[in-house]
């Protein structure tokens, strides 16, 4: 493997790796692949004492104190590193308190902090329904306007968009213990989805192969469903009938945020355009969705059935 602009080799074992977000599903991915590969990763955490942590650590994973509100730690953690993985929380995530500005403001301090430090590859994972137009759904618009910073930078970066996770179809509350599965696309819709777990092999490839990935943007899913096959496949998992049915047309009125989510999917914004067979063919990994079912436990997929309330919660 050879780096894109020094054509120095690049050896995982020699080379650090940091990753932001390493607790959480995105970054935890991706800290697990590329460990998996041989990379020393360095994982930033608020708190290294905290038990996702210490899991991170008996894995072989570095861990080292950090906050995105703390340029010093982040310099810190950025000294001598080859690569770093960017991936902020977003400002959509429920009863959070962090605003659309808070969230381009980090994405924009570690790509500048990446640059100052001598990193030579960064990667920036933005969101499916990012890109020049905006959304006017602020944690997508977010994405795009940290995006075109990190594409102005003098550094070597790639940007990734995954599609609506499959894990959020997971979710309690959705219908499930009904038999009646609720979401946003209608009964023949297909929008594509992802399981987190190929963002981290994704990512994986993107640094250990930077020629092939340097200064692109590249959309990510794993499967394209109707809400009608979702019903499907999520009846075989579960062994028992489910149908799907639309989020109604009075609640999403009601939900200003449903309601633009929804108009998003409807013309294609976030239905995902990603180009499935030539995704398989540089990563044959990804996984469908009826794949990704297959390999879930029991206990996660009775959870899904659960009553308690969920709610719509896409990337």
């Amino acid at each position: 493997m050879t780096d894109h602009h020094s054509n120095r080799p690049i050896l995982p074992g020699e080379n650090v790796i940091v990753v932001l977000g390493a607790t959480g599903q995105q970054g935890g991915s991706v800290a697990s692949a590329l460990n998996a590969d041989g990379w020393r990763v360095r994982a930033v955490v608020r708190d290294p004492s905290s038990a996702p942590a210490r899991q991170l650590k008996a894995t072989g994973i570095e861990t080292i104190a950090g906050d995105l509100a703390d340029p010093t730690s982040l310099r810190s953690a950025f000294v001598g590193a080859y690569g770093v993985f960017s991936v902020q929380p977003s400002s959509g995530q429920a009863n959070t308190e962090m605003s659309d500005d808070d969230e381009v403001a980090w994405g924009v301090l570690v790509a500048d902090l990446a640059g100052e430090a001598g990193v030579e590859h960064l990667v920036y994972s933005s969101a499916i329904a990012a890109g020049s137009t905006p959304t006017g759904i602020g944690h997508f618009d977010t994405k795009s306007r940290i995006e075109a910073h990190v594409r102005g930078l003098d550094i070597a970066s790639t940007i990734i968009r995954p599609a609506s996770f499959m894990e959020i179809l997971l979710l309690p509350g959705m219908g499930l213990a009904d038999g009646v599965f609720t979401f946003l696309m209608r009964k023949d819709q297909a929008v594509q989805v992802l399981a987190v777990r190929d963002i981290g092999l994704v990512v994986a490839e993107i640094f250990g192969s930077p020629s092939s990935f340097v200064d692109r943007t590249i959309d990510l899913a794993g499967d394209s469903l109707t809400g009608d096959e979702l019903a499907h496949h999520l009846g075989t998992a579960l062994d028992r009938p489910v149908s799907y049915r639309r989020i109604p047309d009075d609640v999403l009125r009601g939900n200003d945020l449903l309601g633009r989510l929804a108009a998003a999917v409807d013309d294609g914004r976030l239905a995902g355009h990603a180009d499935l067979t030539a995704l398989r063919q540089t990563f044959p990994f990804l996984l469908r969705f009826d794949e990704w079912l297959a390999g879930l436990d029991a206990q996660t997929l009775a959870a899904a059935t659960q009553s308690s309330t969920g709610g719509v919660a896409l990337r």
